[in-house]
């Protein structure tokens, strides 16, 4: 065959290999090195290099485990769910309410202003506002709301879901603006010509139109949430515990191929996840 008739055939693998040589690199190694670790032994100073099940065995066998994994599908599922509600109804009147282009960019933008500055930073000016003797406390005292502070604002669950949905919820406005400002708009005035109400105008039209940003937002919250582990140390006070959590204290203490095999696991459960929602909506055909 000559180079002539060879070049248009190799021409898209020449195109596409940049990126292969990057994935490669950069997503397919790691996770190939962290699954091998998952199946090395260590003790308390070193690990080995195995091929043993012990990892994997202790870590579906142990209720501690089980009840970490419990707690973290807990935080994801609460979380997903505020911010599916919050961040729809932030995008909803965005793409609706708001008539002209420049306003809508300029609400968007203020919606991203938080991200100017790091999560930790964002995470912990919650810890003097929600604190026995916070801003938020000393204030219901004063307007004799209550008579003592609220011991559950901080350190606990209600902590750590606040500070989630806080630090994750443009993660779903994003994706549901985008496919809200995709809609024909003839599409809803022809549902109001046919006399649609307003709720069956967004169940029946505005919705459905709406799943592909639905399901990319709940894919970007699941995935952060799952891998969280700042949040629930910090907001917690460490009376709560997550995969995350747990595998940076066995990384602490030099455990690695049990935090490995804790990662394997975890990225076989998220990825079930996003399966899951991909198998409820099919992105590539409703874009």
């Amino acid at each position: 065959m000559t180079l002539s008739r060879l070049a248009p055939r190799l021409a898209p693998y020449l195109q596409a290999m940049p990126l292969t040589l990057i994935l490669a690199a950069f997503l397919v190694l790691p996770i190939a090195t962290i699954v091998m670790v998952s199946f090395w032994d260590y003790d308390s100073i070193r690990i080995f290099p195995a091929f043993v099940f012990t990892n994997y065995q202790e870590t579906i066998t142990s209720p501690v485990t089980w009840s970490t994994y419990i707690n973290t599908l807990k935080y994801t599922v609460i979380v997903w769910a505020l911010t599916l509600v919050i961040g729809f109804w932030v995008a909803y009147y965005l793409a609706f309410h708001i008539r002209t282009a420049t306003t809508q960019m300029v609400l968007f933008l203020i919606c991203t202003i938080p991200f100017l500055t790091s999560n930790i930073i964002r995470m912990i000016s919650w810890i003097p506002f929600l604190g026995r003797n916070g801003l938020l406390n000393q204030t219901m005292m004063s307007l004799g709301i209550i008579h003592q502070p609220l011991e559950f604002l901080l350190f606990s669950d209600f902590a750590v879901v606040l500070a989630m949905v806080h630090l994750y919820t443009l993660f779903m406005v994003t994706p549901i603006f985008n496919t809200l400002m995709r809609i024909d708009r003839s599409l809803i005035e022809a549902a109001r010509d046919a006399g649609a109400s307003g709720f069956q105008i967004l169940t029946n039209v505005i919705i459905p139109l709406a799943k592909p940003g639905i399901a990319i937002g709940s894919i970007f919250v699941v995935t952060l949430v799952m891998g969280d582990f700042i949040t629930v140390r910090f907001m917690s006070g460490g009376q709560s515990a997550s995969v995350g959590l747990m595998m940076a204290n066995q990384i602490a203490l030099l455990q690695y191929p049990a935090a490995a095999a804790n990662a394997v696991i975890l990225l076989i459960l998220v990825l079930l996840l996003v399966g899951g929602i991909l198998r409820i909506v099919n992105i590539r055909k409703e874009l």
